[in-house]
């Protein structure tokens, strides 16, 4: 879907002001939430909201492995506050953030 392509790239631009949830991707497929839903877990065997966390770790390792960046404003540029990001992190990862970036340097 390009409008969720687009999102996520804002939010690696640091132009998107929140994360999407499950109603504004139905929203913009023009479906109700609970279809959406349903029809990614028969299809997936996923919630949505694993898959859209599955793409947001993808750019967040992408981002401490590919940029100088703070951790902190990765996780402010991926609309997290940053106490937030590292446990979201840990949680996908099983270290933090910086040991992760400290891991592949």
């Amino acid at each position: 879907m390009l409008e969720l392509e687009k999102h996520l790239q804002e939010l690696k631009d640091g132009k998107a002001e929140h994360t999407f949830e499950v109603q504004d991707i139905a929203r913009l497929l023009h479906i109700h939430p609970v279809h959406l839903s349903n029809t990614i877990k028969d299809v997936l065997g996923k919630s949505p909201c694993d898959v859209y966390e599955e793409k947001l770790m993808y750019i967040a390792k992408e981002m401490i492995l590919t940029t100088n960046h703070p951790i902190a404003e990765i996780a402010r540029q991926l609309t997290f506050d940053p106490s937030n990001f590292s446990k979201f992190f840990k949680h996908f990862e099983g270290k933090t953030p910086k040991q992760f970036r400290d891991a592949h340097q």
